[in-house]
């Protein structure tokens, strides 16, 4: 019968390296049922059985108030619907941080389970000069105590001996360890027996340990489930029980500090730090970093070349994907001839399939990035350094990795607010992260910026305007994400920044191993989450611009022309050349036909403020499901070859050489920066908003973000075009 071992342990333990090194990277990965949170389940043989370990979430306790927090209290409990129970929790404890990381230690000794605890980091631990005597250690505690280095593969075969012997049941279950005082633990136990009365109600039976965290969770996840269940006078008689158990009903202010007065006493048994302890590396290397100046002008180094690399490393890959989409295009064009199914595969299957791939190499770029930054320690700083800004916003240093991961895509970063415990400030960071622009908004900017925006030096020649426009792109989201997350505290979402308590990990060398697995396991999220959804949202836009089709008589006078040109020119450049810009012309036929063609020609009323034609309304409408398709609508409206190469020289041209019917430029310079900022703004993605979806658990979210950045992005297009237009009628001709 296979057993279930639950992996739990604060952030930054080395839980998920020792979680690798004893699975070997044998993943099943899923979300838990009813919620979005992800599961890793690893599979691993002793004696050979198999052994299922679940990676839970890193916690510094078992006070659910973040949906992670919650999965880590469920599991544990075994409460998670559809789920086996675990056999056996695996603790990994950070052996240099010994105090902080026995609180969660002593709560796990209170659920009634086998436990085995790794101590990990010893290495670190010696060079800080703290010494264990571990055997003394695993005899205070009561269970089982293996010190292991996850990073170098020492003691991993002693684990595993561990795991077995736990596992076949020569171990009992430990003790618990801390001792609360009287009138708490009558607290609990009534509680306990009320709770259990009930439980055909609530609908199961209430552990003795859940009704501590009940008690002393006000406004956790565990209270607000049995008040959903009892009723809201619950939450008075929950009140009462609280004032009982300590004084003022201060009842989490007592459970830490009996706990805390537990662990101190353990530690003055089993622990010796040495007296002539050395002015650390790392304390050294903090003050630099966490310097509120000089730590300013080392994150912005870092982030510039970060960013820089991810569109210099990510381009040779990009050019491949792009050359290997174009051979196969080449294969069908010798294959099948011109009609829907050809349109199909071509404009539709694979133009879905390359902008979705055309990213992937920018999302393993940052995510490589963001996993050596976070795995030698550098990325808790950066949280630290950034919290001041933050709080000023209404968030925290919380917010920081979700808001710096949607540089890339919205959606993990999205995805990476399910660590922030506080609701609001969840919430907060989920609607103001599609703001930051993503690597999907970059087509525009560079064909916008080479068509329009002029190379000359700036800033005494230090830069150049092209750059210093493009910058500025990326900065007008950062700009506004920062008041409209203050206007949502103030107004939707209102509440007080939580407080920001973060320990900040030692430094260490990246553990190559578990970095390569990060960036695997994020770019086949993308693939999956955001991939399909791109791809089929690509297929429905080609329908919209392929149907209805054109009428019999103009498909027979393109038909005509075609047979023509293959007849005056049997072979050679010239035929092609006449071909394919037949081919195009046929192209934009269709699409001021189509059903997309004309829902922009009927709302151009609502493009003419933004100083855009209906051929620019069209490509912005077409782009809603997936922004990055706009340069290959562009591309077809205004007849280019390889549209979706945002380089390309003829679209450049094409787009300075289009007219209005009055003979005017359809593009200035005020009309480009307007429509950049439209896509600055607007959240034209509906990968984001099913995510946003998926995370808030309602529909109301999401409508909520498209309408506000909608909003946003159309006055900030009008009043940049009506600036710019005003600045090109006072200039000299």
């Amino acid at each position: 019968m296979s057993k279930f071992v639950a992996v739990v342990g604060n952030p930054n333990v080395g839980k998920t390296t020792l979680f690798n090194s004893l699975t070997g990277l044998a993943l099943v990965t899923a979300n838990y049922p009813g919620v979005t949170v992800e599961r890793k389940v690893g599979r691993m043989q002793l004696e050979g059985e198999p052994v299922y370990l679940i990676d839970l979430p890193g916690t510094y306790s078992l006070s659910a108030r973040s949906p992670d927090e919650m999965i880590v209290a469920d599991v544990l409990l075994s409460q998670q619907k559809g789920e086996e129970p675990v056999d056996l929790i695996l603790a990994v404890v950070d052996a240099s941080n010994l105090e902080r990381n026995l609180y969660l230690v002593t709560q796990l000794l209170e659920l009634g389970k086998p436990l085995l605890i790794a101590l990990n980091m010893c290495d670190l631990a010696e060079r800080h000069g703290v010494a264990i005597d571990y055997a003394q250690l695993e005899q205070v505690l009561g269970a089982p105590v293996v010190p292991v280095c996850a990073h170098k593969r020492v003691g991993i075969d002693a684990l595993r001996a561990s795991l077995q012997n736990l596992l076949q049941g020569q171990t009992a279950a430990p003790k618990p360890l801390v001792t609360f005082s009287e009138q708490f633990c009558e607290s609990v136990r009534d509680l306990h027996a009320e709770l259990n009365q009930k439980q055909a109600v609530i609908g199961r039976r209430v552990s003795l340990f859940e009704a501590l965290r009940v008690l002393a969770d006000r406004g956790g996840y565990a209270e607000q489930r049995l008040v959903d269940a009892l009723g809201e006078p619950f939450r008075d008689k929950l009140n009462d029980y609280r004032l009982r158990a300590a004084q003022d009903g201060a009842v989490a202010a007592e459970e830490s500090i009996t706990r805390f007065k537990t662990i101190r006493r353990i530690l003055d048994r089993c622990v010796r730090v040495s007296p002539k302890r050395q002015d650390m590396f790392s304390e050294r290397l903090d003050s630099f970093l966490t310097h509120p100046i000089l730590g300013l002008v080392f994150f912005v180094l870092v982030m510039s070349i970060m960013f820089q690399s991810i569109y210099n490393a990510a381009a040779p890959v990009v050019a491949w994907i792009d050359a290997g989409l174009s051979l196969l295009v080449q294969g069908i064009d010798n294959v099948l001839p011109q009609g829907v199914l050809r349109s199909l595969l071509v404009d539709g299957c694979i133009a879905g399939v390359g902008s979705v791939l055309a990213f992937l190499p920018q999302i393993v770029v940052l995510t490589l990035f963001i996993a050596l930054l976070e795995d030698c320690g550098y990325m808790a700083r950066a949280a630290f350094l950034m919290d001041k800004f933050l709080f000023r916003c209404g968030l925290s240093g919380h917010s920081f990795i979700p808001l710096l991961s949607s540089f890339a895509c919205a959606i993990p970063g999205i995805m990476a607010t399910r660590t922030i415990s506080d609701r609001r400030d969840r919430f907060v960071t989920i609607l103001v992260a599609p703001l930051i622009s993503c690597s999907a908004r970059l087509p525009v900017y560079s064909v916008m910026i080479a068509a329009f925006v002029p190379n000359t030096p700036v800033l005494g020649g230090f830069v150049r305007l092209q750059g210093l426009t493009l910058l500025l792109m990326y900065a007008l989201g950062i700009l506004l994400a920062a008041p409209m997350a203050w206007l949502f505290k103030k107004t939707i979402l209102p509440g007080a920044p939580p407080p920001f308590l973060l320990e900040l990990p030692s430094y260490k060398l990246p553990q190559m191993r578990t970095v390569v697995f990060k960036v695997y396991r994020q770019g086949k999220e993308f693939l999956k989450r955001a991939g399909t959804l791109i791809f089929a949202l690509t297929v429905v836009t080609w329908a919209l611009a392929y149907f209805p089709p054109l009428s019999s008589n103009v498909e027979a006078v393109y038909e005509n022309q075609r047979r023509e040109i293959e007849q005056t020119f049997p072979d050679g450049d010239e035929r092609e050349v006449r071909l394919a810009q037949l081919e195009r012309d046929e192209s934009r036929a269709r699409l001021e036909n189509s059903f997309l063609g004309r829902a922009g020609r009927s709302l151009a009323f609502l493009f003419k403020p933004l100083g855009w034609d209906w051929r620019i309304g069209v490509a912005t409408l077409s782009s809603f499901p997936a922004r990055e398709v706009v340069v290959a609508t562009l591309g077809i409206i205004f007849n280019i070859e390889n549209p979706e190469d945002e380089s390309n020289e003829g679209l450049v041209s094409a787009l300075r050489q289009a007219k209005r019917p009055d003979g005017s430029p359809l593009f200035t310079v005020s009309v480009a920066l307007s429509l950049m900022v439209f896509f600055a703004l607007c959240c034209q993605c509906g990968g984001t908003l099913i995510i946003i979806q998926r995370e808030t658990n309602s529909w109301r979210w999401p409508a909520f973000t498209f309408a506000y950045m909608t909003a946003l992005a159309y006055i900030g297009a009008f009043v940049v075009f009506r600036i710019g237009n005003w600045f090109e009628n006072m200039a000299p001709h």
